[in-house]
């Protein structure tokens, strides 16, 4: 009887614990969608904002592909300006490029950062798709310092800073620094 006692308040004791323990595994998940949902939906919003900016006009945003926020993938959907397109795979590459800078500048306004780094993004832009990128970029720039890998001269042009490595002589690199300011260049040491 007494050995019964004890394994009934342990088994008690068990009960009691498995009963906190998926009432906090239930609050997590109340609380963990409610965040995703209210960040889903501002980033959304945002990306509302920011594809038109680079592509003049259109629209593109998030889509959840399930109805368990937990579990969803997600999908961008993309139509620039003129077009019909529902996926992102339609896109041409310049496409695909402006619509993934869309999105890195839409988690920027949900979540601004002192700093980003962007390597070899506008690769895949035309000359006017650049404009609208360094535009962009340069508003964004109030509040967030950019260091932009690139061999694109129109996104050079828009720097403050260049920094390169160049070899006057084969086998002897040299790092070089530039400031822009004015109009002018200066060579930094």
């Amino acid at each position: 009887e007494e050995r019964k006692l004890h394994l009934d308040k342990q088994h008690d004791e068990l009960m009691s614990a498995l009963e906190i323990l998926q009432n906090a595994i239930n609050k997590i998940d109340r609380e963990t969608r409610t965040t995703f949902k209210d960040v889903f939906d501002s980033l959304n919003q945002n990306l509302a904002k920011s594809f038109p900016k680079l592509f003049g006009g259109g629209h593109a945003e998030l889509v959840l592909l399930g109805d368990n926020l937990l579990t969803a993938g997600i999908a961008i959907s993309a139509r620039p300006p003129g077009k019909k397109n529902s996926s992102v795979a339609q896109l041409s590459g310049g496409e695909k490029a402006l619509t993934a800078i869309a999105l890195v500048f839409a988690f920027f306004e949900l979540n601004p950062a002192p700093f980003c780094m962007l390597d070899e993004v506008d690769a895949p832009l035309d000359d006017i798709n650049i404009k609208k990128f360094t535009n962009v970029i340069n508003e964004f720039a109030k509040n967030t310092q950019f260091i932009i890998i690139t061999h694109n001269k129109l996104t050079m042009e828009e720097s403050d800073y260049m920094y390169g490595v160049t070899q006057q002589e084969e086998g002897v690199s040299k790092i070089v620094s530039v400031k822009f300011g004015n109009g002018e260049m200066k060579e930094v040491t």
